[in-house]
């Protein structure tokens, strides 16, 4: 069973049932969110406790989730580590930082989480054909969870999106749309596609859904830290969803009294995509950028969830801004040299935002900090690797003897 009681505009505050397939609000067009009965749920995590144990998956949390439980073929869809690495630490000088690795899902991407609730939700309302429109990991996500179950799968993704994560899309079986334009023009002819053919549509910023399954990294947090939530999560931010979600998890827990106290919740964006940014500095509407980015997962010109990312921001007491290309890539490196951990550049940016956090005195080292990271770096191996060069040599000893003479 399920909790959900009903769906709210975070704009208007009209409501809808839960029953039927909803997307944006048909009264002012502003995203939903997914209400519970807290009181219900409550009492029905309690008592699931004592028998999720074996479950290392985001159905250990089934209690605060909008659908019943499905399998995909044996894969596991969250319950990711959460590492603490020594080296990185005393390089920052922060002894109680954390990284969130969820480029350990199933398709190397945090957007496992939303697209397992969202097949969820297209079986339960009888859905052929699922699609969706993607810089590149939600639609691979798709593709490949929608594979394990045998899903019709449809993918819309700009000209430009990353080969590795296009290959995936196709490997996993669906079919794939390149659209010639940006992301934002691949997200239009999607919504358009959904209407004509009856498709059930999982896109980030117009399923209200997907929230509901990326908010389970927030429970995953807190419950590796002890249930004593960190002072801070770093996340990185295109459309908006994820670090909605990740501020509608922590609410979740609030409400059903697990924790008492909420993280702050700082978005990190590119400079060449930083809408939200701009609206955080200015107190003004969000508005629209280029889009233009080496980070191709938060390439995003006209975010779809701004107000939920402003909103978790500004409820938290937290903060946005955005970094460089160059920074991006740095810390790709920083990462990989020092964590052993390689993510894609949208992935390393909050690892940038920290840095440049801490050179303006806005994080202390003392914090307790999570860096979220949401996506493995062989999703876009030619922007992670940039300029580094690498050496040919003879097949002779005598060539790595001048090698390493200098």
């Amino acid at each position: 069973m399920t909790f959900v009681t009903n769906l709210e505009c975070i704009e208007c505050g009209e409501t809808y049932e839960k029953e039927g397939i909803h997307y944006l609000c048909s009264n002012c067009g502003g995203n939903l969110e997914v209400n519970y009965d807290y009181s219900a749920a409550a009492e029905e995590w309690h008592r699931y406790e004592a028998k999720k144990g074996n479950e290392l998956s985001i159905w250990r949390y089934a209690p605060l989730l909008p659908v019943k439980p499905i399998q995909f073929g044996g894969l596991n869809v969250g319950w990711t580590p959460l590492i603490e690495s020594v080296r990185l630490k005393e390089l920052l000088g922060m002894p109680n930082l954390s990284l969130k690795d969820d480029s350990k899902n199933p398709t190397a991407s945090l957007k496992d989480r939303a697209t397992a609730i969202a097949l969820a939700r297209s079986l339960e309302n009888g859905a052929e054909v699922i699609t969706c429109a993607s810089t590149g990991n939600a639609a691979s996500s798709l593709a490949g969870l929608g594979a394990s179950i045998g899903a019709t799968v449809k993918i819309f993704v700009p000209e430009n999106a990353s080969r590795a994560k296009v290959a995936q899309m196709l490997l996993y079986g669906a079919e794939v749309f390149k659209v010639k334009g940006s992301y934002d023009d691949a997200f239009d002819l999607c919504i358009k596609a959904t209407e004509k053919f009856g498709w059930y549509n999982r896109s980030s910023g117009f399923n209200p859904y997907l929230s509901e399954g990326k908010k389970t990294v927030a429970y995953e947090i807190c419950e590796q830290l002890m249930w004593n939530p960190p002072d801070a999560i770093i996340v990185p931010v295109g459309d908006g969803c994820i670090i909605g979600g990740v501020h509608k998890g922590l609410k979740d827990l609030i409400e059903i009294g697990v924790i008492s106290e909420m993280p702050r919740l700082i978005a990190v964006q590119a400079d060449g995509a930083n809408s939200i940014v701009k609206a955080f500095d200015s107190g003004d509407e969000i508005g629209t950028t280029a889009g233009n980015t080496i980070a191709d997962g938060i390439a995003v010109g006209r975010p779809r969830e701004g107000v939920k990312a402003l909103r978790a921001v500004n409820e938290t007491n937290g903060y946005a801004l955005s970094v460089s290309d160059e920074e991006i890539l740095e810390a790709v490196r920083t990462l990989t040299e020092t964590a052993g951990v390689f993510v894609e550049p949208s992935a390393a940016a909050t690892l940038a935002g920290l840095n440049k956090m801490l050179n303006s005195s806005l994080l202390s080292k003392s914090d307790r900090v999570v860096l979220l990271l949401t996506g493995h770096g062989l999703k876009a191996p030619e922007a992670a690797i940039g300029d580094l060069k690498t050496m040919t040599i003879e097949p002779d000893i005598s060539d790595v003897e001048k090698v390493l003479e200098g």
